[in-house]
């Protein structure tokens, strides 16, 4: 009896998703990443700086950095994510790499979950450092779970990643892939209730603010702020900010191209 074996040239289905490849394409960029020290202490370091500035920034009214502070916590971490995921995405893609890899056995899928799960490894890193300086070193006033406060500030910085692997399909050089920061993330910023409450926006304003993700990102982490318990508020902000993250990842995956142009 013939044993019929697999072939391993063609290239795996587009809508497939194999544990085993996935997980090889993250520790792939990983070790990219351990090579590159100046973009990790750009993911790592950048925004826990930031945070240090804004406290000092208000060193005379603690009150003020209670109020903003938790909110640029997960904000800071999602741009970037975003900046940093969109440019490293786009190299590979500009240099060959991209191309290469899509014509061994490889789905999209595969490929998109892979730099998730990496950059979400330094996403949670990042989270965690960002939280823990706010919370206990700069005095960062919680009435809820700092857990609660890490959760959210995670899932920005994942969503940030999401974005960046979308956006990074539709740039033609590193140069654009920053331009897309204007256009999809400051918009976001500065409809997400950070400024001024959503509900005192003018209604187009509001009505637009209702459909972005860092909005309830920023609601999420202000129900921390306010409440010991978890909410219901809580639970559906930060569903839709997971929700939106998975959603953009499955429209990278679908926009991906298999060609460099």
């Amino acid at each position: 009896m013939s044993t019929t074996h697999p072939a391993t040239s063609a290239p795996a289905p587009p809508g497939a998703l194999n544990l085993s490849r996935t997980t090889a394409t993250a520790a792939r960029v990983l070790r990219q990443l351990r090579h590159d020290p100046r973009t990790i202490a750009l993911m790592l370091l950048v925004p826990c700086v930031m945070l240090v500035l804004l406290r000092y920034v208000f060193d005379g009214s603690a009150r003020v950095f209670d109020n903003i502070g938790a909110s640029l916590l997960g904000i800071f971490p999602l741009i970037t994510m975003f900046l940093v995921t969109s440019i490293a995405t786009l190299r590979e893609r500009t240099s060959g790499t991209l191309e290469r890899l899509l014509a061994m056995p490889l789905g999209k899928g595969d490929l998109i979950a892979g730099y998730a799960l990496a950059f979400g490894t330094l996403a949670i890193v990042q989270s965690a450092l960002a939280t823990g300086l706010a919370v206990w070193f700069l005095g960062l006033d919680v009435i809820g779970s700092p857990w609660l406060l890490l959760l959210v500030a995670l899932l920005d910085a994942l969503l940030g990643t999401a974005l960046g692997l979308f956006v990074s399909a539709f740039a033609a050089s590193e140069f654009q892939a920053v331009q897309f920061m204007p256009a999809v993330i400051f918009p976001q910023l500065l409809l997400c209730g950070l400024f001024t409450a959503r509900e005192n926006m003018h209604p187009v304003l509001e009505a637009i603010s209702d459909v972005l993700p860092m909005s309830y990102a920023v609601d999420g982490m202000n129900e921390v702020m306010r409440h010991t318990d978890m909410t219901t508020a809580f639970v559906r902000d930060v569903g839709i900010v997971a929700g939106c993250a998975v959603l953009v990842l499955a429209l990278g995956a679908a926009t991906l191209k298999r060609r460099t142009v």
